[in-house]
């Protein structure tokens, strides 16, 4: 007679990456946010890890969670561990040779830069598709499922675009701005994601402290850009967002100087991607002939799944 003793329970894969997510993030709210599910959710998962574990992994608090001996104990080798089994599907997918590239990005690059440089990849690059995903904040390559990443920053990756900021407006608009000080007689739009660009400009435009600008917020640079466009106000503008405006004359810069800021466009993927996987070939044209202006500004409907997300 054949004895089939029960086999013990392994871990779910869940708990676990609950777990380290939580505890390489600081909390179960960052950890909820990186793997897209409620904060409940993870609370549950690591309850339940730690009831089969037989001991805790987390000290809890109404200041939040920290890590208990045995949790920091585990969070290196479950990092590595995760890791490389993000690098794995990454090389299982680039050898399936799917042409699907998921992008993130943030909604004013999608909207502004990406969005009208679609038509041309898609015509030097027959049967890729384009998913693109805007985001808040950078996602982290290696425990997401997005291949690049498009985001302002002053690290990592490749730079497309330097970003240089100046006020922009609307050409009506622009003849009665004689002078900087002119701007305390109209409004000025600010957009809730760069609400420092107001200062940022003034501080490198070396001038007058006690110009100190005011006007309607905008929770969309998008939306801030369409009422400058309107006459509504001047904005701070991003050159590498709104060049074809610019070239086209629907917004000019009233005044000359301008201001570079620290960071700049950057796209980057996860190392050890194939060189001829689809992912690789859309970034190594969007750093070489996407660097360039296309040739119709205009935005082209696309589909953008805008999934903001705000830091916890």
């Amino acid at each position: 007679m054949t004895v089939s003793p029960p086999r013990p329970k392994s871990f779910a894969m869940t708990a676990l990456r609950a777990f380290e997510a939580s505890a390489r993030l600081g909390g179960f709210s960052a950890a909820a946010n990186e793997l897209g599910v409620t904060p409940g959710a993870i609370s549950a998962q690591i309850k339940s890890l730690e009831a089969e574990l037989g001991a805790p992994l987390f000290q809890r608090s109404a200041k939040g969670v920290v890590l208990t001996p045995l949790g920091a104990q585990s969070l290196p080798a479950f990092g590595q561990a995760f890791d490389q089994l993000g690098k794995v599907v990454q090389q299982m997918r680039d050898a399936a040779a799917p042409r699907v590239v998921h992008i993130a990005t943030l909604p004013a690059i999608a909207q502004f830069w990406l969005s009208p440089r679609l038509p041309h990849l898609r015509a030097e690059m027959p049967g890729t598709e384009i998913s693109i995903t805007a985001l808040e904040q950078p996602p982290n390559l290696k425990r997401t499922p997005y291949d690049l990443c498009l985001f302002f920053g002053d690290h990592n990756g490749t730079v497309l675009a330097e970003d240089v900021i100046f006020p922009v407006c609307a050409p009506a608009l622009a003849e009665r701005l004689k002078t900087p000080l002119d701007l305390l007689k109209v409004p000025c739009l600010y957009d809730t994601s760069w609400e420092q660009d107001w200062e940022h400009w003034l501080a490198q435009a070396a001038l007058p402290h006690h110009i100190a600008p005011r006007g309607p917020v905008y929770s969309l640079y998008a939306l801030a850009v369409e009422e400058a466009l309107n006459g509504a106000g001047v904005l701070i503008g991003h050159e590498a967002l709104l060049a074809p405006y610019l070239a086209r004359g629907q917004l000019v810069a009233p005044f000359e100087k301008k201001a570079t800021l620290p960071r700049a466009l950057r796209l980057w993927s996860m190392s050890g991607r194939s060189p001829s996987s689809a992912s690789h070939q859309v970034a190594r044209w969007l750093t070489g002939t996407g660097r360039t202006n296309p040739a119709d500004p205009g935005l082209n409907p696309i589909k953008i799944d805008m999934e903001t997300r705000q830091n916890t």
